[in-house]
């Protein structure tokens, strides 16, 4: 061994070590890796790049409903198609109105003579017959009173009833109406716009609002000469100056074929349809 080895042994000092050496405090420890930002079409439930489960689709019907939806389309576009021909067809032929009543020809019972009025037999729906007695007019003159005897002038039933017993009536007032049930008619009132379409002597088919299984038959004896609202008591005058055109309606008497036992009282609402001449 030489002298400077023998020199260095003696003092302690050992040859330098040449290996990694540990990491210090102060050295940081290497950071993780930040995870991967999931793409489109992926989740984050899933691994990184795994592909999204497909949304679900709308459900396709069923060959069974597309049919019965079908029939009831055709149905239903077979009922328009039906109505339009009916409605069409029906115009064409036909004159139709639903202002019209049954009337009748009315029997006036006036007071013969001015006093009170006593023993009247006048009420509503009473059936009287021609020159039947119905009350009576006490005549004040002086100390005798005589009466003189009210009596109907036709056969009918009574519709009206405008008599009080006991009191004082003019001479002429009218007491009651009445009206032949044989001889009820329709009048129907009819657009002037269609007048021109309606004559003498054509058919008509009539339903009566209070007898809607009931299909009466009628024809056109008479059409009125003017319209309905010159034979009103209030006339259509106008004096402001703001006129408005109204579409005025002609009154049409129509007999009918047969009454079928109703029992047709005047002042009933009816349909009436008159076949075009």
């Amino acid at each position: 061994m030489s002298e400077q080895a023998t020199r260095e042994a003696a003092q302690g000092t050992a040859p330098a070590e040449t290996g990694p050496q540990p990491a210090g405090p102060e050295q940081a420890a290497p950071e993780p890796a930040a995870p991967e930002q999931a793409g489109p079409g992926q989740t984050g439930a899933g691994p990184a790049g795994a592909p999204a489960a497909p949304a679900p689709g709308r459900r396709s019907l069923k060959r069974g409903t597309k049919i019965r939806l079908a029939v009831i389309g055709g149905i239903a576009l077979v009922i328009a198609l039906a109505f339009v021909i009916y409605y069409v067809v029906d115009s064409r032929n036909y004159v139709t109105t639903n202002n019209a009543q049954i009337d009748g020809n009315q029997i006036s019972i006036n007071a013969p003579a001015t006093g009170t009025l006593i023993d009247w037999k006048g009420q509503q729906g009473t059936q009287i017959s021609s020159y039947q007695p119905v009350g009576r007019i006490a005549i004040q003159a002086g100390y005798s009173q005589p009466q003189m005897v009210i009596r109907a002038p036709g056969a009918g039933t009574i519709a009206v009833n405008n008599g009080v017993e006991g009191a004082f009536v003019t001479a002429g007032t009218q007491l009651a109406v009445a009206y032949d049930g044989a001889g009820v008619f329709v009048t129907a009132r009819v657009d002037e716009t269609q007048i021109d379409a309606v004559h003498p002597g054509e058919s008509a088919k009539i339903e009566v609002d209070a007898f809607p299984d009931a299909h009466l038959t009628g024809h056109v004896s008479e059409i009125k000469t003017g319209a309905a609202g010159v034979f009103s008591l209030f006339g259509q005058s106008n004096t402001t100056g703001n006129f408005q055109k109204v579409t005025q309606v002609i009154p049409v008497k129509i007999t009918i074929d047969d009454l079928d036992g109703l029992p047709l009282v005047p002042g009933m609402n009816v349909t009436v349809k008159i076949h075009r001449g």
